[in-house]
């Protein structure tokens, strides 16, 4: 009979192996992704098209990583360090029509996240799922002054990275969030169909690694599992260097909300959260309600005639942020 359990057994964990294996081969990254509409992006290229670039300074990271960081420093009194968190793909250049204007309210800093930027070291890769967590920690530490109140803010997935890290171990260093068009989740009901045509994710590649990593098994976490769709015209640009076109699956984990969102949500501490009303990745009026079921800590803003990626260049975004960081 022992015998027996252990054949039983001893196939059920060869079956469980080969299916999460097996998942994992029958899907590949492709070669060639067809790029999503362009108006977004042509939206934003227009809104950015004069704008000149801010300065960058390097960062050292605890493992010795030295990643690109546009800085700029207030001159008011006890000005808070606001954090600004780029979106998937893209790098802190996003920020550089804002920073100026924000410069004069707040210590401002936008890094090339690990894995992204003109400078990228295992591009669209970390070494393990957090270690994005631990990278903004540390940046508090290099640039935050004692006492400073500091603002997270992130755009996309780095909203999504500002909310999975305020509800992480490093969360309470910080005092408040703005969260610009957040990815909350793949099954959010913010969600449009693989964020109207901007990703293309491997789900049965996702599948199986998620099996190999529910029994402890990392070692092909470095497999990507995350593709962009960057349309032509933006390829073909000055960022065509600096772009990065898909993720790891520890780098889309560490990119996003935990699997209990609604959960990270809960724990935000207070925060804006701005949406453009024409957004093609997101459904925007589906936020507020989402997100006011779990947390009464957040003001709710929808701009008008904006999409996704030139939401960030509106004046009325612009305005928002300066009352929030007015607020303290």
């Amino acid at each position: 009979m022992i015998q027996l359990i252990l054949i039983f057994l001893g196939v059920s964990v060869i079956g469980f192996f080969a299916l999460a294996v097996g998942l994992i081969l029958s899907q590949r990254p492709l070669a060639v992704l067809a790029g999503m509409p362009e108006d977004e992006f042509q939206a934003a290229a227009t809104a950015t098209s004069d704008i000149a670039p801010v300065a960058v300074s390097k960062a050292r990271l605890r493992d010795g990583l030295e990643i690109d960081v546009r800085q700029l420093s207030a001159n008011g009194i006890d000005p808070p360090l606001l954090i600004l968190l780029h979106g998937s793909g893209w790098y802190g250049q996003q920020f550089d029509a804002l920073l100026p204007a924000l410069a004069k309210h707040a210590d401002v800093i936008a890094p090339d996240l690990r894995g992204h930027g003109p400078q990228a070291k295992l591009r669209g890769d970390v070494a393990y799922i957090g270690q994005l967590e631990d990278d903004i920690a540390d940046l508090i530490d290099l640039y935050a002054r004692p006492e400073q109140k500091i603002v997270l803010a992130g755009h996309s997935s780095g909203g999504g990275l500002a909310i999975r890290f305020l509800a992480g171990a490093h969360g309470d260093r910080v005092t408040s969030a703005i969260l610009l068009a957040p990815f909350l989740k793949y099954n959010a009901p913010t969600m449009r169909p693989n964020a109207g045509g901007w990703s293309r994710p491997l789900v049965r590649r996702f599948i199986g690694l998620s099996l190999l990593n529910a029994v402890g098994v990392t070692v092909l976490n470095h497999l990507t599992v995350l593709q962009f769709a960057f349309p032509e015209f933006v390829l073909n640009t000055v960022h065509k260097v600096a772009l990065t076109r898909s993720y790891t699956y520890r780098m889309n984990l560490s990119y996003e909300p935990r699997s209990d969102y609604l959960s990270d949500i809960a724990a935000l501490p207070r925060f804006d959260l701005i949406v453009g009303q024409d957004d093609k990745f997101f459904i925007a009026d589906a936020f507020k309600p989402l997100m006011r079921a779990v947390t009464d800590k957040g003001q709710y803003h929808m701009i008008q005639t904006r999409g996704h990626l030139n939401l960030l260049y509106a004046p009325e975004t612009l305005q928002i942020i300066k009352r929030h960081l007015a607020t303290g």
